[in-house]
């Protein structure tokens, strides 16, 4: 019997529930490594950047830099190869457009680009006949002309295939 005043609390059984943890420990490894992951690649960029900007800074070549190249001083007669193509696109063309480096030169040369010459990492503007560095374009040619820094006259031109 219970004292008067004093309201009966019902009694439930107690139930043990044991909840796995091993989601939780999956969960925090999986972020650990995604953190160390994003680090590792955010590193990587840093270091990429930082590598790109001090070889560009070393580089004295470089048109990035707005510099204008040394003018050496003019060379009598000498002998250049390389390939014919524009100023704009370079040694690579336009991978989308249907046409080949030679159709690409030529017009793109008709848009306002120069002819040049293309020899490894060496790009020469070319200054002569027009008509005779079209029928040269896309094709790897030897040029005989006076260079004057990155500008060379050309007094002729001879297909090397």
């Amino acid at each position: 019997m219970q004292p008067p005043g004093m309201i009966r609390q019902p009694t439930y059984p107690r139930v043990c529930i044991r909840m796995k943890h091993r989601s939780s420990w999956l969960s925090f490894i999986g972020s650990c490594l995604l953190l160390a992951v994003g680090a590792a690649l955010a590193f990587a960029i840093v270091v990429a950047a930082g590598s790109a900007a001090l070889a560009d800074r070393q580089n004295p070549d470089s048109e990035a830099q707005g510099q204008q190249p040394a003018i050496s001083p003019a060379s009598p007669g000498e002998s250049y190869q390389g390939v014919v193509t524009d100023s704009r696109c370079g040694a690579r063309h336009i991978r989308n457009s249907r046409l080949n480096p030679t159709e690409c030169a030529r017009l793109c040369v008709r848009e306002g680009a120069r002819y040049v010459l293309v020899d490894g990492n060496r790009r020469y503007k070319l200054v002569g006949s027009q008509e005779a560095l079209e029928k040269f374009a896309g094709q790897r040619i030897r040029v005989s002309g006076t260079r004057q820094g990155e500008t060379i006259q050309v007094r002729s031109a001879d297909s090397l295939f």
